[in-house]
């Protein structure tokens, strides 16, 4: 397992202490969860998951071959959090991205990414980090750092951003990382806010490293937000995103709709492109002949 420099970059502003709670929500190959558990001495419990069940091999043969006990491996999807599991100390978000940050070990990813693609990972992102920040306690070190290998805004600020404004007991804390440029607090005419300073990037040719982004939340106590009546405000659903105009930037009332037609062939294109790359040849599906 070889990994670069930066990606240890996420756990050391996760600060884990010994004997606490700990999600890595998305930890394969296991670089993360097994560096977790060194600075925790082998003591209270992390949670290494990952959606991916084949990834969870290397994942677990990883945690075995670095003799960390207090481990234990899971394969559930990360917006399933918290109705599995809850109540951590800390959580790792090293959310799926583009990795645009690291073209230098796969440039593939300058043809094989396209629009689409940055859109959906964008809002899957959006959904993981609520879900991240639903899943710690308040009533503990309510830790929450948010990472990816990508150096596109739409993945990094706009999503932290994003989370900040649908969680406002949250608020940005320093990483403690003591180099690394501050994060984007504007972009392209999109505005992030000046708590965005408190983010921080890294640049291959700058730093010598794989290109990184690592942001640090503290999620407060949840307070009851009041209508106009003096009634509760029910919260909203954990992982339920609402998309952004572009023109705006304003977060869109009411039910974001899919066009579930154009995602289902989406989707099973991705599993015969998967299927030919393992060496299978999927059959269409047999057309309806009339009588």
């Amino acid at each position: 397992m070889l990994q670069a420099a930066s990606s240890f970059l996420p756990v050391l502003a996760l600060d884990p202490k010994p004997k606490e709670r700990i999600l890595d929500m998305a930890s394969a190959p296991g670089g993360k969860s097994t560096y977790i558990s060194a600075m925790m001495q082998n003591t209270g419990v992390v949670f290494a998951n990952d959606a991916t069940k084949a990834r969870t091999k290397s994942l677990s043969a990883n945690v075995h071959r670095m003799g960390c006990k207090n481990v234990i491996v899971c394969n559930y999807d990360g917006r399933e959090f918290p109705k599995v599991l809850g109540g951590f100390h800390r959580v790792l978000l090293d959310a799926p991205c583009s990795g645009t940050g690291v073209i230098s070990k796969d440039p593939g990813v300058k043809i094989n990414k396209s629009d689409r693609d940055f859109m959906l990972l964008s809002h899957l992102q959006k959904q993981l980090i609520l879900c991240a920040i639903d899943s710690v306690d308040p009533k503990k070190a309510s830790i929450v750092v948010y990472s990816t290998c990508s150096v596109m805004p739409d993945e990094n600020e706009a999503v932290v951003a994003y989370a900040l404004r649908k969680r406002p007991h949250v608020k940005l804390v320093p990483t403690g990382l003591e180099f690394g440029k501050e994060g984007f607090t504007s972009f392209r005419g999109k505005s992030f806010g000046e708590t965005l300073k408190l983010t921080r990037r890294f640049y291959p040719h700058v730093h010598n490293m794989d290109g990184f982004f690592v942001a640090k939340l503290h999620v407060g106590k949840r307070t009851k937000k009041m209508d106009m009546d003096g009634d509760a405000v029910k919260p909203e659903l954990t992982g339920i995103v609402d998309d952004e105009n572009e023109a705006g930037g304003q977060v869109a009332e009411g039910n974001v709709q899919f066009d579930e037609e154009e995602d289902q062939k989406v989707m099973e294109a991705l599993k015969r492109k998967r299927l030919k790359a393992k060496g299978y040849r999927p059959s269409k599906k047999p057309q309806s002949s009339s009588p």
